[in-house]
């Protein structure tokens, strides 16, 4: 039992049970059972708008990783998961979705404890988001045909094709989005019949952890959803290495995603990975400057920039520049920042010390580089990991603040001043990334035109976000794969082909 500090916000609905619910002794879920970790082993959990310790978690270690995998190989060769008609799939699904819709409001305060994020954006949308994701993938459980195929070969022939569930897969899920980004894996997972390992990030457990109570709670078959807490080394690099796993998917970094290629390789697991992203917002001459103003802050500064598909890289025409780069600095400098339980906070904080300390170096280098710090990037002193929005401008394509992903709420902007858009497409494409790009525009030719030569995986014209079923994913070194969709759901399943004589 840690002896976590209690916070006194009594306009959060639930805060005290999810501090509870932090300050329990918590194990790993492998097989149905709450189990401690072979070696004994915990670690600390920490508020980042405090520092405060509020929560110890069980780290599994690779023997650990030995006993997920075993239990999800027996569920996957159980009757009662592998022969489970699609029907009760999708209505065991469900009912996880309503069971985490009925307390969404415990699930917002524990994903504001371990992540800092504004508690009212974990409620309207990061967990409404994880809601939608499980409902929208229970529909597909059903939907996952095959097809006949016509032969052309002599002899007459019944041809068609079989999905069948990959198998045992491995899913890790970063600290930005923690409950999001898991419920987007396990809904596509579960529904095509799959048995799921998750670990979350170290920093963000908790609501993996209420999550899998959930699970418990509502029945699944005893190794269907198995949870491993801990540290990408031992327990990350266990799963994706082990020959058990069928399948590893991955949201986080570049550098990770090259290390799960490696690992992955020994027995040719499916990898999907969702990368870095350093994600153009372009704002044509003929778009709307107020709109723009408004999008380009969002892109940006959203969970304090810790979005994979941030829109770090602003390119204004330069009718608008001034106009465009002034108000999104405006609202750069009024951000409040603070603890995501406070009503009036705009932007909490980093993840972490290192993230903060990453993120004030690149302000840091940009101005060195000879960038201008147009607006923000004020030093913030005092307790939690706290950065201010920062708005640079004068950069070049060489310096390391325009180049590379940051992972905060850093924006470089450049102005162009012609109407080519092979010109613009070429200057947002000059990146290692292609998760996404934004385009603001009142042309609807220029909007399809642009979207085509743009390289990235997601292209959104006028605002516009996430939804469970639109694909996502990258090009270039922004990852593998799509999640979300069919496609989403697709990738966690293989194609048969059976072909009989007649």
């Amino acid at each position: 039992m840690t002896s976590a500090v209690t916070l006194e916000h009594p306009q959060v609905p639930s805060l005290n049970k999810a501090q509870a619910f932090a300050a329990r002794t918590h194990k790993l879920f492998i097989g149905g059972q709450w189990v401690d970790p072979l070696d004994g082993k915990s670690f600390a959990s920490h508020n980042p708008a405090t520092a405060a310790k509020h929560a110890d978690i069980a780290e599994a270690s690779a023997a650990d990783v030995d006993r997920a995998v075993v239990a999800a190989r027996a569920a996957m060769d159980d009757p009662e998961w592998s022969e489970m008609k699609p029907s009760r799939r999708a209505r065991l699904i469900n009912l996880l979705a309503d069971a985490l819709e009925a307390n969404i409001d415990e699930f917002a305060a524990l994903e504001t404890l371990d992540n800092g994020m504004p508690v009212r954006d974990a409620k309207f949308f990061h967990i409404p988001y994880a809601i939608e994701s499980l409902r929208y993938n229970a529909g597909w459980a059903t939907k996952l045909n095959g097809e006949t195929v016509a032969l052309s070969g002599m002899g007459t022939w019944h041809a068609y094709t079989l999905r069948e569930p990959v198998g045992v897969v491995a899913q890790i899920v970063p600290w930005n989005a923690p409950l999001a980004m898991a419920c987007a894996k396990i809904g596509p997972a579960l529904a095509a019949g799959c048995a799921v390992i998750l670990k979350p990030a170290e920093e963000t457990s908790l609501t993996a952890l209420r999550l899998a109570h959930l699970v418990e709670e509502i029945g699944f078959p005893a190794g269907v959803f198995n949870l491993l807490t801990g540290f990408g080394e031992p327990a990350g690099a266990a799963l994706t290495a082990h020959p058990g796993v069928d399948k590893v998917t991955f949201t986080g970094s570049t550098e990770v995603g090259r290390l799960i290629l490696r690992a992955a390789a020994g027995n040719f697991k499916r990898v999907t990975l969702e990368l870095g992203g350093k994600t153009p917002v372009i704002v044509l001459p003929d778009a709307d400057p107020l709109k723009a103003v408004e999008g380009a802050a969002r892109a940006i500064f959203t969970n304090a920039g810790q979005v994979c598909n941030a829109g770090s890289r602003l390119f204004v025409h330069e009718r608008h520049f001034d106009q465009v780069v002034d108000g999104v600095g405006k609202i750069a400098d009024a951000m409040k920042l603070g603890s995501g339980f406070d009503a009036d906070t705009t932007m909490g904080p980093l993840i972490s010390q290192e993230q903060r300390d990453r993120v004030r170096g690149y302000v840091k280098s940009g101005v060195s580089d000879g960038a201008t710090l147009h607006a923000g990037g004020r030093e913030i002193d005092g307790e939690g990991f706290f950065v201010a929005p920062a708005v640079l401008t004068g950069t070049s394509a060489e310096m390391a603040v325009r180049r590379e992903e940051i992972f905060g709420p850093v924006l470089c902007a450049m102005s162009f001043a012609d109407q080519d858009l092979d010109r613009i497409a070429a200057d947002a494409n000059a990146s290692d990334y292609g998760l996404g790009a934004v385009v603001w525009t009142n042309d609807l030719s220029a909007a399809h035109k642009l979207a085509r030569k743009l390289k990235a995986g997601t292209v959104r014209v006028n605002g516009g976000g996430l939804d469970p079923a639109l694909p996502f994913g990258g090009f270039k070194q922004s990852g593998w794969g799509r999640e979300n969709g069919r496609e989403g759901v697709d990738a966690y399943t293989e194609v048969k082909s059976v072909a009989i004589a007649l």
